[in-house]
């Protein structure tokens, strides 16, 4: 056996004559005495492969190790099928088990299982059809948005999991350290409290972003991104958060907000169109079994040249807006995930850029406009999510970052090399972050972020 056996994905387009074997894993057996029917799927693509086998051509103590969940290899002859949806099957010759699967104890049976008992066996769960179908789309997303920006001259950066710094300013961060010394009672004891005994000398954490280090690249090699895990130690149990993440950040000099919104709108678009062509049969499962408009909000995206607004023009739409808001509209407020849904679904219909944000509730980073009260940050708002990409023109000037970083109460000592890109060559620059869950979520219509990642880790939950 070797890696470059043929897949289903490739049978399927064989003509009808041709031998062939096909591996996988049995999704159900059905069938008479004279002939059973089993289907076969590998992961490749969205479709089973059916397998015809008459009776007496495998024997009886194989046919019955042929369950539910099993790993076999038919060989056989690839034939035109009289099955509605399938253009060929395998008429099979021969089968070979390698992998038994109990049936009484397989817990991925034909019958519907919820989401939220998936979660539970998220090693198996990928060979149903709902998180074939996700990782297919997330696996061809990653390819596309590393394509994306090599086709543009973007460099992808590495960028560090271990920093002594905080990004954004006010994430709750994981910290690491190798202080702790296990029990014999199973518990842990912290062997020194004093951080410079510590395994860096000062206290470090896992990132909760890769900005900051992507901009020293991007002021030294123009256009670059990263794109990587980042963490958030937030006690959060909602259906849109995560404590690990993958975030996507490009970052390019000489570039202002302008451009930055033109980079976001081109890769949104860019990807979905990618997702679309790409992953035909698994959009049409989530369209009509996840979210019966997806198609339709996904080519609307796609095709429709994003609005552009202020934060101020968006704030007197929803104060004049004859809806019952949940929480209040007020000038100098963040806004919420119904504000943004309201604009983009029905004020505006269509995908929304939100630009010039308040000051004093944007990170320190930003570039402050002349008004004195706002940055020049954007969010990029999209029919039913909201906010799906947030980013910035960064300051760039020396006196105006230091003057924030002091205002804003944080340690500049843990920002001398990012303060020393503005003494040293300081330009113009801009960038934003999306949420790679956050988009897989858009792209598929599933509602819980932990259903768009292979191994969720949220507060209590690190299984796997």
């Amino acid at each position: 056996m070797d890696w470059r056996r043929t897949r289903i994905k490739d049978l399927f387009g064989m003509e009808p004559g041709t031998k062939a074997s096909a591996y996988g894993w049995v999704k159900t057996k059905r069938g008479s005495k004279a002939v059973s029917f089993v289907q076969l799927n590998d992961g490749s693509c969205f479709p089973d492969l059916q397998i015809v086998v008459d009776e007496g051509v495998i024997d009886d103590e194989v046919m019955k190790k042929i369950t539910t969940g099993s790993s076999v290899r038919f060989d056989g002859e690839i034939v035109d099928s009289p099955g509605k949806g399938q253009s060929v099957e395998l008429h099979a010759s021969g089968c070979e088990v390698y992998g038994e699967a109990d049936p009484e104890k397989y817990p991925l049976q034909k019958k519907g299982a919820t989401l939220e008992f998936l979660r539970e066996i998220a090693h198996l769960r990928t060979r149903g059809n709902t998180f074939g179908a996700v990782n297919r789309v997330r696996c061809r997303a990653s390819y596309a948005t590393h394509q994306f920006f090599a086709d543009r001259g973007f460099g992808w950066i590495h960028t560090p999991i271990i920093t002594a710094s905080d990004c954004e300013g006010a994430g709750q961060m994981f910290a690491v350290s190798t202080q702790l010394e296990h029990q014999e009672n199973g518990k842990f004891n912290l062997k020194d409290n004093d951080p410079a005994n510590d395994f860096f000398g000062k206290p470090a954490y896992l990132t909760v972003s890769g900005q900051l280090n992507v901009e020293t690249h991007a002021l030294g090699l123009t256009n670059c991104y990263t794109f990587g895990p980042t963490f958030r130690a937030e006690d959060s149990h909602t259906s849109r958060h995560l404590a690990e993440f993958w975030m996507l950040e490009p970052e390019m000099a000489f570039c202002d907000i302008e451009g930055n919104m033109n980079l976001a709108e081109e890769f949104t678009q860019y990807i979905i169109k990618d997702i679309i062509e790409n992953c035909e049969d698994d959009i049409a499962f989530f369209n009509k079994r996840i979210e019966p408009t997806l198609l339709k909000t996904l080519n609307h995206v796609a095709e429709t040249k994003f609005e552009r607004i202020t934060y101020t023009e968006a704030v007197d739409m929803l104060q004049k807006a004859n809806f019952n808001f949940e929480f209040p509209v007020e000038w100098g407020a963040d806004l919420q995930s119904e504000h943004e849904r309201w604009l983009t679904e029905k004020r505006i219909r269509k995908p929304v850029i939100v630009t010039d944000y308040p000051r004093d509730i944007k990170a320190f980073y930003m570039y402050q406009n002349d008004d004195g009260k706002t940055v020049r940050a954007m969010d990029v708002l999209v029919p039913g999510i909201g906010e799906m990409i947030g980013g910035s023109q960064r300051e760039d000037r020396l006196d105006k970052l230091e003057s924030r970083i002091e205002e804003m109460g944080l340690p500049k000592e843990a920002y001398w090399w990012y303060m020393d890109l503005r003494k040293f060559g300081s330009a113009p620059h801009a960038g934003f972050g999306l949420g790679f869950e956050r988009m897989i979520m858009y792209l598929t219509g599933m509602k819980n972020i932990r259903d768009v990642i292979p191994f969720h880790r949220a507060a209590g939950q690190a299984e796997f």
